[in-house]
């Protein structure tokens, strides 16, 4: 612990979450059918087998069984519970939350409001004036002391995230009767690549049947919200061309969790078309920062590094470098606000389509794709401690050689554009981490 100290004297403060984002008008880069016949019944009634089977696996990984899922439903039981939850006073609070400081403001809906992103996301939208109402199911994917620790830092702020699981309609129906929400940002998912080959039914539970809860509340309102959320770039899957386009090709995950991202796209898509709900959909580009993730690299490598433990750095088969492209998570939240600003109103009512609807896609990355191991020497140099590191050959676990975002979309038609490189976003993490676990003295989180 005592090396923690020093390291705070040669990192600068962390900035601002960014407020709204404005389109840089100036810049150069402006630029399925099923033929049915009568020999074909005993092929439909194997196909219906299918289907129902399918359907019966899902109920069964969704089901309380598993931890994260049950987790999930306690968590909800709880914040549905008579008294005081829900109640008058539960209402004011909620409706308080949610209310702009200007008749221009927006009033949006954040689920995952206790995770990396969805914190600073709800930062920035308070910060500039929007009303912002949290939501979060808190489960235990990772410390969830981390979690409760950024629902305190999001309530200091004058936002309150309400503990519930977006599979729950009843929920959800209470929050959209009590607020009139002009935008959703969508942020709640179960993440992690490789947790899905341990715990698949959670992938299904939050990625996919929470997407449907939330999409089947947000059509039913009236006004209808226009709906932000967090895709990822992990889409693109197996996908060899380089950088990755939103025009690209999208339809060889190498992971479950790519998998329900891209069946999310596909309902986005579905929902748009029938209910004329207007989406914009966020591939995320490994992002990184204060208040991040346990599970990402560059967080468990600063704790692994500083304890003295030996890390483990991936190389492909043929002996090259790992890459990833990756995004400060303050570029992101300028993207994610750029995109709030500029999506339209839906165009449905009581769950009827009333005209086309806005349906979009964008990469939010910073283009500049680094090997796994120069981030890790810039952590050498910024925690001033020498790591232990063994590089193996990069398992089959869902994880991609490489990532590398074309931002020309984003920066056309958003105006986005990352300003912040890796040793700088990693100066700046490495200051909250120092500070977050030496201050607090969590051991146990060592």
């Amino acid at each position: 612990m005592t090396q923690l100290k020093p390291i705070l004297t040669h990192l600068d403060s962390i900035p601002s979450t960014p407020g709204k984002f404005k389109p840089d008008k100036s810049s150069p880069y402006n630029l399925y059918r099923l033929r049915f016949h009568p020999t074909l019944f005993p092929r439909f009634t194997l196909w219906s087998f299918f289907f129902i089977f399918f359907i019966v696996l899902l109920i069964f990984f969704s089901s309380p069984t598993n931890p994260t899922a049950g987790n999930s439903r306690r968590s909800l039981k709880n914040s549905l519970s008579p008294s005081p939850a829900l109640g008058p006073n539960w209402e004011r609070r909620v409706r308080a939350s949610a209310r702009p400081r200007s008749k221009t403001g927006f009033t949006v809906l954040v689920t995952g409001a206790a995770g990396f992103v969805g914190t600073h996301v709800s930062l920035g939208l308070k910060r500039r004036g929007d009303g912002v109402l949290g939501l979060d199911n808190f489960n235990q994917y990772y410390d969830v002391g981390l979690k409760k620790a950024r629902q305190g830092l999001l309530e200091r702020s004058g936002i309150m995230v309400v503990e519930g699981d977006i599979n729950d309609a009843v929920l959800l129906r209470k929050l959209f009767d009590a607020v009139a929400f002009t935008h959703v940002m969508h942020m709640a998912a179960q993440a992690g690549v490789r947790y899905a080959m341990q715990n698949p039914g959670s992938y299904v539970h939050s990625n996919i049947a929470g997407f449907v809860s939330l999409l089947e509340a947000c059509k039913t309102a009236n006004p209808q919200p226009s709906i932000v959320w967090a895709s990822s770039s992990s889409v693109y899957g197996l996908n060899s061309k380089v950088p990755f386009s939103e025009n690209d090709r999208t339809d060889q995950p190498a992971s479950l969790y790519a998998a329900t991202k891209k069946a999310g796209e596909e309902i986005a898509h579905t929902y748009n078309h029938i209910y004329g709900l207007s989406i914009t959909g966020l591939r995320f580009f490994t992002v990184y920062g204060p208040w991040g993730r346990p599970d990402m690299a560059y967080f468990f490598f600063t704790k692994d590094i500083l304890r003295g433990k030996e890390i483990k750095i991936f190389e492909t088969s043929d002996h090259g470098s790992v890459a990833r492209d990756f995004t400060y998570v303050d570029d992101v939240v300028k993207g994610c606000l750029a995109a709030l600003d500029t999506a339209k109103k839906s165009t449905g009512s009581g769950g009827k389509k009333k005209g086309a609807a806005q349906l979009r896609i964008y990469n939010l990355g910073n283009t500049k794709p680094m090997p796994v191991g120069r981030l890790v020497s810039i952590l050498e140099k910024l925690l001033k401690v020498k790591a232990k590191k063994k590089v193996i050959q990069m398992p089959r676990n869902g994880d991609v050689p490489f990532t590398h975002a074309n931002i020309t979309l984003a920066h056309t038609e958003l105006g986005y554009k990352p300003t912040t490189d890796l040793e700088m976003g990693l100066k700046k993490f490495v200051k909250w981490y120092v500070s977050y676990y030496g201050s607090k003295k969590k051991k146990s989180s060592w």
